[in-house]
């Protein structure tokens, strides 16, 4: 099957809000409290204060597996994600992403293969980046080769430049971002801020989008309703393209902004009226 580069992102709208369902620890993990039941029952509560607050996605993450590992998580791991990932589109119209931490880009695939996920993020998708798991090495070539043989049409949200870690000396973002959409051929980039929550820097928006003007771009963490007007809104008073596509939204949707908690249909409402106004 062949793939076009790239693949077309699952959103009506412009900004378009993806909101994150942080799982509740997975079997095998440290946190794993013994219920499946459990984990599953606050996922389809999170995904039905998403749709009803009129979100445009939701993305599935195994946030609460810490500490995570670097490559390959657990078979244990895939098949409860894929359970959760099947239950929550058969209970929401909306796109479902999936990312598996810390960069499991090939579990992420073959997952979204087989639930039917419409796109993955991928943390560190080429090149090098240093984490609190150690140094993360991307996999492009293997991702795109897993993804092209089971002919699944799943789009590929890249980070350049990922939270919670730090690019080795030289490297420089917009180098990065051309890498990551010329050379890696991820469908849309993501740029965040330093940390979960911690809102991305409009510069850092701005150098990618001046280095690949074509590529869909991503905010990673940190919008809110009172950051939403300068971070989603045009490039220049010229009429340029707005900085960014989308946003992924986590703690911003959840109780008390607190990152990992449940979603909070309020904090839905109020941040889809302030990015729609």
């Amino acid at each position: 099957m062949t793939l076009i580069h790239p693949l077309p992102l699952p959103f009506p709208s412009r900004p378009a809000l993806v909101g994150m369902i942080h799982l509740l620890p997975l079997p095998g993990s440290p946190g794993w409290a013994g219920s499946m039941d459990h984990v599953l029952d606050r996922a389809l509560a999170d995904a039905g204060h998403l749709s009803a607050g009129g979100l445009d996605g939701i993305m599935v993450e195994n946030y609460h597996d810490t500490p995570f590992l670097a490559g390959r998580v657990e078979p244990e791991t895939v098949a409860a994600m894929a359970v959760a990932v099947d239950r929550i589109r058969s209970a929401t119209p909306l796109p479902v992403g999936v990312n598996i931490l810390r960069n499991d880009a090939a579990s992420a695939v073959s997952l979204a293969a087989s639930t039917g996920a419409a796109f993955i993020r991928v943390n560190v998708h080429v090149g090098t980046m240093f984490t609190d798991q150690g140094t993360l090495h991307g996999d492009a070539g293997s991702t795109l080769r897993r993804r092209a043989a089971l002919g699944a049409p799943t789009a590929i949200l890249a980070d350049v430049f990922v939270k919670h870690a730090s690019p080795p000396a030289r490297a420089a973002i917009d180098e990065v971002a051309r890498d990551t959409w010329h050379r890696g051929k991820a469908d849309g980039l993501i740029v965040s801020g330093p940390g979960t929550g911690r809102p991305t820097e409009v510069d850092a928006l701005q150098a990618v989008r001046a280095a690949v003007p074509e590529a869909p771009i991503w905010i990673g963490s940190g919008l809110t309703p009172e950051n939403a007007a300068q971070l989603l809104g045009d490039g220049s008073p010229d009429g340029e393209p707005a900085l960014v596509h989308g946003a992924i939204v986590g703690s911003a949707l959840q109780v008390d902004g607190r990152s990992g908690s449940p979603v909070d249909p309020d904090r839905v409402l109020r941040l889809v009226e302030a990015v729609r106004d």
